[in-house]
């Protein structure tokens, strides 16, 4: 198997793969998707719902050189039309293993997915630098919850009735 292909097993095995129509198109929708992937044998029905996730999701999307069998093997499934990849570290890493195959087709969305990991990682180092900085000065680092969770804590049950019953 192709270098992609053993990538594409790690990424589901690392729960940074979304493998199926509605998953990927839901994970776009989410615009947690960073980049589409297709089948090089998936249907044109499919290829137009996938360029239309990936214009929603505002994500790259890339035909694969392989057949749905080969996809579908490499991430545990009989056959895979669409898949869609959650974590920029591994979307960078997949084109650019695409890219050495052939640098043509996916060399320039191996150079843009490469600058946003590139900025990704820059912006966690600053973000453990800052906690590191806190931490030095005795302030504690409360990680980020956002509101509706913090909201949902707060609710009030309803209180029972005398006879018991709500």
């Amino acid at each position: 198997m192709d270098s992609s292909l053993h990538l594409l097993g790690l990424a589901k095995r690392a729960g940074r793969l979304e493998v199926g129509e509605e998953p990927a198109g839901a994970a776009c929708r989410a615009h947690r998707c960073r980049l589409l992937l297709l089948a090089g044998d998936a249907a044109e029905n499919t290829r137009r719902r996938a360029r239309h996730f990936a214009d929603q999701g505002q994500c790259l999307c890339l035909s694969l050189p392989y057949a749905k069998e080969a996809v579908g093997q490499a991430v545990g499934r009989g056959v895979c039309a669409i898949l869609a990849v959650t974590d920029i570290g591994f979307a960078a890493a997949l084109a650019a293993a695409l890219a050495r195959g052939d640098p043509g087709q996916y060399g320039p969305a191996a150079q843009q997915l490469a600058s946003k990991a590139e900025k990704a990682e820059r912006r966690r180092r600053e973000q453990r630098a800052h906690e590191k900085k806190l931490r030095g000065q005795g302030r504690t680092v409360r990680p980020y919850i956002p509101t509706r969770i913090k909201r949902a804590g707060n609710r009030r049950r309803p209180e029972k009735g005398g006879d018991g019953k709500t």
